[in-house]
C-alpha cells in the first residue's frame, strides 16, 4: 500500500477554534509580534515546537497512574532508570525537570571562562547555558550544510576536519567536552551518521575530551541511520541508538520530545567525579536526585515513552509524514532546507523573500504572515533568535508527535502556497525591545 495511516487510533480529542483575520491583526500587534507572546487558544495548527507538545499513548497514562511520588528512593526513579541504562549503557543518571536545566547543569560543572564548546550546531538554549558560564559556543557544521539546497543523507554531521583545527588552536585544556545533537536540530533537523559519532568519537579520545550527545530525537536519528547508512538496514532502532550512546560519555535529554512527555529531562554521565558534582547541583536547583525536578508520574510516563519511540511502525510513519509536508510545499515553489528533516521542515526565509535583509528578520516576517493568513504558528531560526551566530535565515514548521492528521498537515500546505504567492508584499520586522539572552522568547517587534 502507497498509502501511509497514523499507526494509532484517536481516543480522546480537544476542539481547535478558528479566529478571524481581524481577530489575529490584533492578536498580533497586543503581542509585539512575537508569537510565544499569543496565547495558545488563539492559534489554529500549533507548530512553534515539538517539545512537549506530544499525545501521550494510553500506556503512558496507566503509567501515571502508578506514579510513586515519594520524595526520596521513588519506584518510578527505579522503573525509569532500568529504561535509560539499557538504552544508553551510560552509568550515571539524573532526571530534570526538562533538556535546559540539564544544559545547565552540565555546563555550570564543566565550563568556566575561557573555554570553547564546539558542537554540530547548538540550538539556542544550549548556546545560551554556554555562554552564561562564559565560555563560547562554536558551530562546526559540515560545508555542504551551508547550503540549503543541497540534499545529503546525513547533512547533521559535524565538519571533523574543523574539530581538530580548533582543537590545534585553542588546545584542548580549553575544550571541557564536544556536544554532538542529533538530530541537528538548528541545522534542518538534519541527522548525524554512524561514521560521523564515530570520527568526533575518535577525535575526542585522542586528546582526551569527553563526547556528550544532546540527545533529544535520538530516536528519529537511528532511524535514518537504518534507512541511509549501509550496514544498518537490518538493525533494530533501538540497537543503533544503543551504539549511539555507547560513542559517548554522557547526554542531555529532553523528554518532552523523543519520549512523548509533556515535561522532563535526562542528565548521564560515565564520570564518577562529574556525576557528584552534577547532583550537588541538582539538589541545589531542581530537587533530590531521585525526582529531579518532577513528579513520579512524570518520570513514569517518560519511561513509557522511551520504548515506544522506538518503535519501526512509528518511526517509519514519523519520517514520512514530516516529509510530506516537505515535498508538498517544495513541489509548490516554497524554498525549504533539503532533504527534509525528522521532525520538522524548515522553511529558507532568506531565498524566499530576498527582499528582506537578515537585519530586518525575514523568518519572523514569514512567521508573523503564516499565522496573519491562517491562524497557523510557527518559529524562526535566523537572525532573531541567533543574532551574529546565525548560519540561515530559516522558520521552522515543528510537528507535534501523534497530535496532527494529514487533513491538518493538508491545511498548512494550502496556507503556505498561498502565502508564497504574496510573499512580495510581506515586510521586515524590527525590534522594540528584547532581554540579553534567549531574546526570541519575549522580545516585542513591529513591522516595518
Amino acid at each position: 500500500m502507497r498509502t501511509i495511516i497514523e499507526p494509532f487510533r484517536i481516543k480522546s480529542v480537544e476542539p481547535l477554534h478558528h479566529t478571524t483575520p481581524a481577530e489575529r491583526e490584533r492578536y498580533l500587534a497586543d503581542a509585539g509580534y512575537n508569537l510565544f507572546r499569543i496565547d495558545a487558544r488563539h492559534i489554529l495548527i500549533d507548530l512553534l515546537t515539538d517539545s512537549g507538545t506530544s499525545a501521550m499513548s494510553t500506556e503512558q497514562w496507566a503509567a501515571i497512574m502508578r506514579g510513586d511520588e515519594s520524595y526520596a528512593g521513588s519506584e518510578s526513579f527505579f522503573r525509569l532508570k532500568r529504561v535509560a541504562d539499557e538504552l544508553t549503557g551510560l552509568r550515571h543518571m539524573v532526571p530534570t525537570h526538562q533538556g535546559r536545566a540539564a544544559e545547565r547543569i552540565l555546563f555550570t560543572v564543566m565550563c568556566k571562562p575561557g573555554d570553547v564548546v564546539p558542537s554540530n550546531t547548538h540550538f539556542d538554549t544550549t548556546r545560551a547555558n554556554v555562554e552564561f558560564t562564559g565560555a563560547r559556543a562554536i558551530d562546526l557544521p559540515i560545508a555542504e550544510a551551508r547550503d540549503t539546497q543541497a540534499r545529503l543523507d546525513f547533512k547533521g554531521n559535524m565538519d571533523v576536519a574543523a574539530l581538530e583545527a580548533l582543537i590545534a588552536a585553542e588546545g584542548a585544556a580549553k575544550i571541557p567536552l564536544v556536544m554532538l545533537t542529533v538530530t541537528n536540530n538548528s541545522g534542518g533537523g538534519q541527522p548525524v551518521s554512524m561514521a560521523n559519532i564515530e570520527a568526533v568519537k575518535a577525535v575526542c579520545a585522542r586528546h582526551g575530551i569527553p563526547l556528550y550527545l544532546d540527545a533529544c530525537r535520538f530516536a528519529e536519528n537511528a532511524w535514518f541511520i537504518r534507512m541511509r547508512e549501509p550496514g544498518y538496514g537490518e538493525w533494530s532502532p533501538k540497537r543503533i541508538a544503543q551504539k549511539m550512546f555507547s560513542l559517548a560519555d554522557g547526554c542531555t535529554f529532553s523528554a518532552k520530545k523523543d519520549a512523548f512527555a509533556n515535561i522532563g529531562g535526562l542528565l548521564c554521565s560515565n564520570d564518577d567525579r562529574v556525576f557528584q558534582q552534577e547532583t550537588n547541583l541538582l539538589i541545589l536547583t531542581e530537587g533530590f536526585p531521585t525526582y529531579g525536578g518532577l513528579a513520579g508520574r512524570d518520570l513514569d510516563a517518560i519511561a513509557v515513552g522511551l520504548e515506544e519511540i522506538l518503535d519501526p511502525d512509528y518511526l517509519h510513519y514519523r519520517i514520512v509524514s514530516t516529509g510530506y509536508l516537505g515535498r508538498h510545499i517544495a513541489d509548490g515553489g516554497v524554498p525549504i532546507v533539503e532533504p527534509p528533516g525528522g521532525h520538522a521542515i524548515y522553511i529558507d526565509a532568506a531565498r524566499m523573500l530576498p527582499h528582506i535583509p537578515p537585519n530586518e528578520f525575514p523568518g519572523q516576517a514569514l512567521a508573523v504572515e503564516l499565522y496573519r493568513h491562517a491562524g497557523i504558528r510557527s518559529v524562526e531560526i535566523g537572525s532573531l533568535m541567533f543574532a551574529g551566530a546565525a548560519q540561515h535565515e530559516l522558520l521552522r514548521l515543528a510537528i507535534p508527535r501523534r497530535v496532527y492528521t494529514q487533513s491538518h498537515i493538508d491545511y498548512v500546505v494550502e496556507a503556505i502556497l498561498e502565502v508564497n504567492a504574496k510573499k512580495d508584499a510581506i515586510r521586515g520586522m524590527e525590534i522594540v525591545e528584547a532581554p540579553p539572552f534567549l531574546r526570541h522568547f519575549s522580545a516585542r517587534l513591529r513591522p516595518l
